[in-house]
C-alpha cells in the first residue's frame, strides 16, 4: 500500500475547511475495519485514509506548521500502512474502569507474544507486534500489530467459503471472533487497490 506523502498533507487551515466532512468519511471506515475480540480486545485496521487522518489530527491539535515537523508525523505515522500482502492494525485494550488499568493490563503481560492470530481456514497467522510498547513485566493498552499473509491468504478475504477468526490465546485472556463478510471486503479492497487514490476523494 502507498505510503503518505509530504504533498499529501494539507496544511492545518486548508484541512479545518474539510475536516468535517472527511471525519465522517474516517468514521464509517474504521466501523468497517473494527473488531471486537472478547470483553476487553478491539483491532482497528488500518489503510492509507485512516493513517492520513491520523497524521492530520496530529498536526491540528499539536498546531504543527513546521515543514520538518510535519515530514516526521508523516514518517512516524507511514509505519502503520500496510505492505503488500499484510493486515495492519491498532489494538486497543479498552478499561473503562480507570481504577483497574494496571490490575488488569498486568495480567495481559505477554501477550504480544504468540497470543494474537488470525485464524485463516486451518492456519493461524500470528500477529507481529511493534517493538518498544511492553516489556517482559509491562504491556501498554495501545499496540501495533502486523499480520504477514501469503498471496493465497490475502485472496482468501474475499472467499466466502474460507472461515477468518480473530483469535487470542493468553493465560488470563482468551476469545476469537469470527471476521464478518463486509469487513472482509473492506480489507480486501485495501490490499488490492492499495487504496492509493487520493485519500480527499
Amino acid at each position: 500500500m502507498k505510503p503518505i506523502e509530504f504533498s499529501e498533507v494539507k496544511n492545518i487551515i486548508d484541512y479545518e475547511k474539510i475536516r468535517n466532512d472527511f471525519r465522517r468519511k474516517i468514521i464509517k471506515m474504521k466501523d468497517q475495519r473494527r473488531l471486537k475480540i472478547g470483553e476487553l480486545v478491539t483491532l482497528t485496521f488500518e489503510n492509507r485514509y485512516t493513517v492520513a487522518f491520523q497524521i492530520e489530527e496530529m498536526m491540528r491539535i499539536e498546531r504543527i506548521i513546521d515543514d520538518a515537523k510535519i515530514k516526521t508525523e508523516v514518517e512516524t505515522y507511514n509505519a502503520l500502512i500496510p505492505k503488500e500482502d499484510e493486515l495492519s492494525a491498532t489494538m486497543f485494550v479498552e478499561i473503562e474502569d480507570q481504577s483497574r488499568i494496571k490490575t488488569v493490563l498486568d495480567s495481559l503481560v505477554g501477550m504480544n507474544r504468540d497470543s494474537v492470530y488470525i485464524k485463516i481456514g486451518e492456519r493461524m497467522i500470528p500477529a507481529v507486534f511493534e517493538e518498544g510498547h511492553s516489556t517482559d513485566d509491562r504491556i501498554s493498552a495501545v499496540q501495533y500489530v502486523r499480520f504477514n499473509l501469503s498471496p493465497t491468504q490475502a485472496k482468501s478475504l474475499a472467499d466466502p467459503s474460507t472461515d477468518i477468526i480473530a483469535v487470542i490465546r493468553h493465560k488470563s485472556y482468551n476469545a476469537e471472533t469470527p471476521v464478518t463478510m463486509e469487513m472482509r471486503r473492506a480489507l480486501f479492497e485495501d490490499i488490492t487497490s492499495g487504496a492509493a487514490a487520493d485519500v480527499w476523494n
